[in-house]
């Protein structure tokens, strides 16, 4: 079935593949503490202030930030020769509309 053929009310493929991809980025439970720990920072913060405070290195904290970026659930700020990591407040308020989307709620 095409997309001019979905009843009204269902999901657009378009939207459809970028909540799966919103899902795939959190399929990893670090990625999900890495988004816990920025959001209750509630400032942006540097790889190495990341390792000093979860039990990973700093190529995996590098490699689950990437993941996040891609989906914009993370913004990242270059200063000078570091890069600096916060949530995107806006992304992750729209996480919730998805999943009622999912489910077919309004």
């Amino acid at each position: 079935m095409n997309e001019t053929e979905c009843e009204p009310g269902s999901l657009s493929h378009e939207d459809a593949a970028t909540y799966a991809t919103w899902f795939k980025a959190l399929a990893d439970p670090m990625r999900v503490r890495l988004l816990n720990l920025l959001a209750t920072e509630r400032r942006a913060m540097t790889v190495g202030e990341i390792v000093g405070l979860l039990p990973i290195g700093q190529s995996t904290v590098s490699h689950h930030l990437r993941i996040l970026a891609e989906v914009r659930f993370v913004l990242a700020e270059r200063q000078g020769t570091s890069t600096r990591y916060e949530v995107n407040g806006a992304c992750l308020e729209c996480f919730p509309a998805a999943v009622r989307a999912i489910m077919g709620q309004p």
